[in-house]
């Protein structure tokens, strides 16, 4: 934060001395590139041009904006259209792993003897705490993907 407030004081401070003068470019003997006010006490410098900027073009000299290619036009059509059904089969499955949440959730907490399978054909009853447990996933679960 303070290189950040140091820096941009820097720069606002040098905005106007770099409006004022001219700047000079020149390279020392290690070969580094310099850009500054002073020309350097020996060696020859180049005086940098201040930037000019393009003339606005007139209303006439705008060209109008071009039409869309007819063979454009339906790819991007296309390409919309299958991002919206990928959008809706996305929310729609979102959808229902929501409603199965919810469906989970008010049995785990309306029945406090719950079973589970662990092997085939073998189920065991769960203890309050996994009880608890898998409360607390599941509205974790609904928080994070269903609002």
């Amino acid at each position: 934060m303070r290189r950040t407030l140091l820096l941009a004081g820097l720069l606002f401070g040098c905005i106007g001395t770099a409006c004022a003068g001219q700047i000079y470019k020149w390279v020392d003997a290690q070969g580094v590139t310099h850009f500054t006010a002073q020309p350097p006490q020996a060696g020859a410098a180049s005086v940098v041009p201040p930037a000019k900027q393009p003339p606005a073009p007139s209303p006439a000299q705008t060209p109008p904006p071009a039409a869309p290619a007819a063979d454009q036009a339906p790819s991007q059509a296309d390409i919309d259209a299958k991002v919206r059904e990928e959008v809706a089969k996305k929310e729609k499955e979102r959808v229902e792993y929501c409603t199965t949440l919810r469906t989970n959730l008010a049995q785990l907490r309306n029945n406090p003897r719950l079973r589970v399978e662990e092997k085939k054909g073998e189920a065991r009853r769960i203890s309050e705490e996994e009880r608890q447990e898998k409360i607390a996933a599941t509205e974790k679960a609904i928080a994070d993907n269903c609002q």
